[in-house]
């Protein structure tokens, strides 16, 4: 069963079977930042329906939960282990930074099964590395959402080494400098990092299992 994936920007995706919806991460209008130095054009994410909601952290361009219409299970910037209308959803406290979340705050990585992939979304990552109990916590990953724009986020050559430390088989960068955006690196040194790339040309992709051995990058077009 393909997997089909849709990228908004930055880090909200849409995630299905063809049956089951799963939103991450969404956005809403940000142009406005107020800042001259700071240009976020992505364009704001159309409403639209899913069964799941997962946002990893509290800043304006992750937690528009206003860009899901219906009934989803909603779980936000929090950690546990919640039923979802897919399974288990599995949430992992982690931060936002390298400094225990000082400065940046807290952040969720979510782990669920869809389309029979292991799935895993890093959100704002931030950390030096993953802690054996968050390795634990995540088990066996094939998919992984990974932010490689570095700043307030690890950077390429951090997310292409954790690609590799949680097994991953495919692993799609987000959270990077693009046309849309003025801010953040962009993603030629993750992708320079990993052995195995597949370039998309546009923002959505269907996928089944690698046949490489070791993780591939999954590098989509920008949303236009």
């Amino acid at each position: 069963m393909a997997l089909q994936i849709q990228w908004f920007g930055q880090s909200a995706f849409r995630l299905t079977d063809g049956v089951s919806v799963v939103m991450i991460d969404p956005f809403g209008p940000l142009n406005a930042t107020g800042r001259s130095d700071l240009r976020f054009d992505y364009r704001a994410i159309a409403v639209q329906p899913a069964d799941l909601l997962l946002i990893t952290h509290e800043h304006a361009d992750h937690n528009h939960a206003e860009a899901v219409s219906g009934s989803p299970l909603v779980v936000r910037s929090t950690a546990g282990t919640f039923e979802s209308p897919l399974g288990p959803v599995t949430a992992i406290a982690s931060e936002h930074d390298a400094v225990a979340g000082t400065r940046r705050g807290p952040n969720t990585i979510f782990a669920f099964s869809l389309a029979g992939f292991r799935i895993a979304h890093f959100g704002d990552f931030g950390q030096a590395a993953l802690r054996p109990e968050q390795l634990a916590a995540l088990g066996p990953i094939d998919l992984a959402f990974l932010p490689v724009g570095g700043g307030p986020t690890i950077d390429g050559v951090q997310a292409a080494a954790l690609s590799r430390t949680i097994g991953a088989s495919w692993v799609v960068p987000m959270h990077y400098r693009t046309p849309a955006i003025s801010f953040l690196d962009n993603a030629d040194a993750f992708m320079a990092a990993m052995e195995h790339r597949h370039e998309e040309s546009s923002a959505s992709a269907a996928i089944g299992p690698s046949a490489n051995e070791g993780p591939t990058a999954l590098l989509l077009a920008p949303p236009s």
